[in-house]
């Protein structure tokens, strides 16, 4: 027999830091010396976790050889029900689209009671629940018996819901959940047990009992006659008076050691009576004492005064402990990385445990610089692998209309088109960006990708490709969720094979591709339980089935350096261990709200508290600093704030602290110094080289090569900021125009500049329809044509009306005097002898009876005040200049009589421009000694030369590397050949 005859129920544990599964072997091999071989192939072992039963095969493996036991898991039980006769369980995300369905109805019939957005969420939640109640035992009748006397409004809302349950639970009859199936099967094997207990050695080893179910098996294992339970991270070193005070789960089960007292009251033991494993010692006793002492329950940490002078051992308690306390998360990471770096080349086998993901992203992006891959074991999840992004994204084209975003977005992809021809489909591609941006439309459509094809020659059969599988994609219709499937993955396939293939190209491929394939698979197999649908809906049905999945694919990581969440860092063991993201939200993760039930009536009902999590994380924060060599790590400051240190972390620094006598603070305070080593480092590495900042730019490039043609919109800008004229004309560099398109303040001025021109031409041919209905009426047909952006037509067109009186009124006047003769007329100018050409395009120019021309500029933002135009926005004085020199070959010279600005924005306003102050022969001898000082080779082209406001940003300004220096800074000519 490989355990003695006892009374009392047979409980083993080992303490915190030890190598649990190898601890776990080491006392099979023992218990089974001097048995015969195949004693140890009759023990059953069943143990929690898939990564435990490989690790526990691995140390068998490695020697010596010997008959292995049957290892199973917890999880396999259920695989006993099919000899009783209880049926499969039914799949949990068939029970999930029926719930969603029934909360869907409810929603329907009461949407005061939650929004149409929440209804997954609120699904998932609703199945936590029942899933809860099922495992504990909980029926919906204890639910609905609780005293909710103090809450009844709330709980009228959560019963509704709650009350889904009866219906949710007998939608299959005779068929069971997963949660009630595996509590039924370790009823009967206990029942069964009650009468043939099994004779063999049954083992079970790992779990903390946490969940009811759980903990009802391994209280009937430890009563069988050759039954045994091994705990980990048992804390041999707690007072049995403070084991005594752990029985209110209210107030303790956020202790690491509650669980273990729950299942030793169930089996009427007492922590005396809960024997070592094996002799494997822990790495540090004297700092698991510590540890112990530091978690002591709220309510009686007043033994820091008693026990605390009796830890007379501190220093070799912490002497492998570092503190690190960064200043900001990037800090703490790259602290950390490079602690891994110097284990890597140590080859000390090390381990980063944290639930933080970002943390553990930031450290494999650091350790990447030196061709470290760390084991990470937590891997990515689904939907942020490649496949999982594209069918979000091909999700997303059934629910709006397709931007030139969401459409480069899908065409850059690297699953999209990776067929044949792969770099002629990119090319294209760019080349299509290019004229989204400079042309657009906002709403990329079939007729811009035959403009598009028109115009170049591209892949066969690419532009019908994109108009087939791109535009027009939105289904505004509700559809059965078994359609959703079938055109998502047809839709999906079609993309990725591209337009010279058929199949679905590399999307199913490699493994993240193969767990995207299974998800599609299983939602298709489960469709006609999900019932109709919305595109957005099944947008958000497919984000969160996505969102729970995970892909572990590494390529050769690196064999002793690993990054493992807590849950695998149970069954692990490293010489280092880094326990990083030590701040509260983050370790342990705040307690997540539950909508249906506060912890009052979930402690009546017998379910779960929230500080359950809690616990367990606390559990495994004291199994993990127990380790050989322990990192503890937080970041004093998040992004927008400050943090919060870990509770764990804060008590054992509050604890060393309150022990002057012990040398506490000193030990504390040494911790802290070995951190700061590596966070120097740290600083010491992202400290980049010193270089000069730059100076303030003034180009003076070759005579020849300075431009000899401009706008007079340009010419403000010479003024100003000489340095972009430079670079958009020297330099030939333009403006890349943003990829999606939004209703901005330069479209709208073309928008309003053509309703105004094509209601002035037409109420020259029919005054008549001079009226505020008919400017209107053209405001609509235009802003109907160019903006398709419904509420900025309502948004323009409220401004149009509103100006529209004021307008009409003015006009009126204006056609007393003078009448147009010409809209949007090009004209330009040479000035002589500089070589050099001024053009411009007036938007309005009329004549009276006299022969004087009359030129109106329409501004619908502010126009420049008449000092502005003296000083800068000379624009319009320049053109009064032309016209009277001849520019518009169709007028010819002729005298200026007026010039004004026509303020077109939330009111109007007209400003003259200041013709009398400035005459044109003035404006062009200016311009000519303007445009002829650009043409000495020793003027420079400054940057931002006499800008409005500082505030102000050019086009330019990061070429001209602005922010290294400012408007104080002296401009540095550089001679340019």
């Amino acid at each position: 027999m490989m355990f003695e005859p006892s009374p009392t129920p047979r409980i083993f544990a080992l303490p915190c830091g030890t190598d649990f599964p190898r601890a776990l072997v080491n006392g099979l091999t023992q218990r089974s010396h001097g048995q015969p071989p195949e004693a140890l192939a009759k023990v059953e072992l069943i143990v929690n976790t898939q990564r435990m039963e490989r690790r526990i095969r691995g140390l068998f493996d490695a020697g010596p050889n010997l008959l292995l036991p049957h290892i199973s898991l917890l999880s396999d039980l259920s695989k006993r029900a099919t000899l009783h006769g209880l049926p499969a369980a039914l799949p949990v995300l068939r029970r999930r689209l029926e719930l969603s369905q029934l909360v869907a109805k409810l929603l329907d019939a009461e949407p005061s009671l939650a929004a149409r957005s929440s209804l997954y969420d609120l699904s998932d939640s609703l199945a936590a629940l029942f899933d809860e109640m099922q495992g504990e035992g909980v029926t919906t009748d204890t639910i609905r018996g609780l005293d909710v006397s103090d809450m009844s409004d709330h709980w009228a809302r959560a019963q509704k819901f709650i009350g889904i349950a009866d219906e949710f639970t007998n939608t299959h009859s005779g068929a069971m959940d997963v949660q009630a199936r595996q509590r039924k099967v370790v009823l009967d094997l206990i029942d069964s047990w009650q009468e043939t207990p099994p004779q063999h050695p049954v083992v079970l080893a790992g779990s903390t009992g946490s969940r009811g179910t759980t903990l009802l098996l391994m209280q009937a294992i430890a009563r069988l006659p050759q039954g045994a339970v091994v705990l980990p991270g048992y804390d041999f070193d707690l007072p049995t008076e403070v084991w005594a005070g752990l029985d209110d789960p209210l107030i303790s089960e956020d202790h690491p050691q509650f669980r273990f007292h729950k299942l030793m009251i169930g089996l009427d033991l007492t922590p005396a009576d809960i024997k070592p494993w094996c002799d494997s010692p822990a790495p540090a006793p004297a700092r698991n004492r510590l540890v112990s002492l530091s978690l002591r329950p709220a309510p009686v940490t007043d033994a820091w005064m008693t026990e605390g002078p009796m830890l007379r051992d501190l220093d070799k308690a912490t002497k492998n402990v570092t503190l690190i306390e960064a200043p900001n998360p990037r800090g703490e990471a790259l602290a950390i990385a490079l602690r891994l770096r110097q284990a890597a080349e140590d080859g000390q086998t090390a381990a980063l445990i944290t639930p933080d993901r970002m943390l553990s992203r930031q450290v494999s992006a650091a350790l990447d610089r030196w061709d470290i891959l760390p084991d990470d074991s937590a891997g990515q999840p689904l939907q942020l692998s490649p496949p999982g992004r594209f069918l979000r994204h091909v999700a997303e084209l059934f629910c709006k209309d397709l931007t030139g975003d969401s459409l480069l977005t899908l065409l850059k992809h690297p699953l999209t088109h990776d067929g044949d021809a792969r770099g002629d489909h990119l090319r294209h591609s760019r080349e299509l960006e290019l004229q989204l941006r400079s042309a657009g439309p906002p709403f990329p459509d079939g007729a811009c990708f035959d403009q598009f094809a028109a115009k170049r020659e591209l892949l066969a059969g690419w532009s019908t490709w994109l108009t087939d599988h791109f535009a027009d994609q939105v289904i505004a219709t509700e559809l059965p969720l078994s359609e959703w499937v079938f055109c998502l993955r047809d839709l999906s396939e079609a993309i990725a094979s591209g337009s010279q293939t058929n199949g679905a190209g590399n999307l199913w491929d490699k493994k993240a591709g193969r767990e995207a394939l299974k998800v599609m698979q299983e939602l298709a197999a489960e469709a006609h339980h999900g019932g109709d649908m919305t595109a957005r809906d099944f947008a958000d049905l497919l984000g969160a089935l996505l969102s729970q999945g995970e892909v572990r694919d590494r390529d050769a990581p690196h064999g002793k350096i690993m990054i493992w969440g807590t849950l695998e860092a149970r069954v692990q063991g490293a010489d280092l261990v880094i326990l990083g993201g030590l701040n509260e939200a983050s370790w342990p993760e705040s307690a997540k709200p539950d909508p249906w039930l506060n912890r009052q009536l979930r402690n009546q009902a017998g379910l779960l508290l929230p500080e359950r999590r809690i616990g367990l994380s606390a559990h495994d924060f004291q199994q993990a600093i127990a380790a050989p060599e322990v990192w503890l790590s937080r970041a004093i400051r998040s992004d927008d704030s400050d943090t919060v240190a870990s509770r764990w972390l804060n008590r054992l620094c509050n604890l060393l602290d309150g022990l002057p006598d012990q040398n506490g603070p000193n030990v504390l305070q040494a911790m802290r110094d070995r951190g700061q080593t590596w966070l120097d480092w740290a600083v010491a590495l992202e400290t980049p080289t010193k270089t000069s900042p730059a100076t303030r730019p003034s180009p003076r490039p070759p005579v020849p090569a300075r431009p000899r043609r401009l706008t007079i919109t340009e010419i403000p800008r010479l003024i100003r900021d000489p340095y972009a004229i430079y670079a958009k004309h020297v330099l030939r560099l333009r403006v890349l125009n943003p990829l999606v398109r939004v209703p901005d303040a330069l479209l709208r001025g073309i928008v309003v500049h053509e309703v105004f021109e094509h209601f002035i031409k037409e109420t020259l041919d029919d005054p008549s329809l001079l009226t505020r209905e008919h400017l209107l009426q053209k405001s609509r047909e235009l802003l109907e044509q160019h903006v398709p952006w419904p509420v900025a037509r309502c948004l323009w067109l409220s401004r149009v009306n509103r100006i529209s009186g004021d307008f009409i009124q003015a006009e009126q006047t204006r056609r007393l005097s003078s009448h147009p003769i010409a809209f949007e007329a090009k004209g330009e100018a040479r000035l002589e002898p500089l070589d050099f050409t001024i053009a411009c395009r007036a938007d309005r120019i009329d004549q009276d009876d006299r022969g004087f021309l009359h030129l109106y500029d329409y501004k619908t933002g502010a126009p420049p005040s008449e000092t502005q135009q003296l000083k800068f926005e000379k624009q319009l004085l320049i053109e009064v200049a032309m016209a009277e020199e001849g520019a518009f070959e169709d007028i010819g010279p002729r005298e200026v009589s007026r010039a004004m600005f026509i303020g077109l924005g939330t009111t109007m306003k007209e400003v003259r421009a200041p013709i009398d102050k400035e005459p044109p022969a003035k404006v062009w001898q200016d311009l000519r000694e303007l445009i002829g000082a650009y043409f000495e080779p020793n003027q420079g082209f400054s940057s931002r030369r006499m800008l409005h406001l500082d505030t102000e940003l050019g086009d330019y300004d990061h070429l001209a590397r602005f922010g290294e220096w400012d408007r104080s800074a002296t401009p540095e000519p550089e001679d340019l050949t």
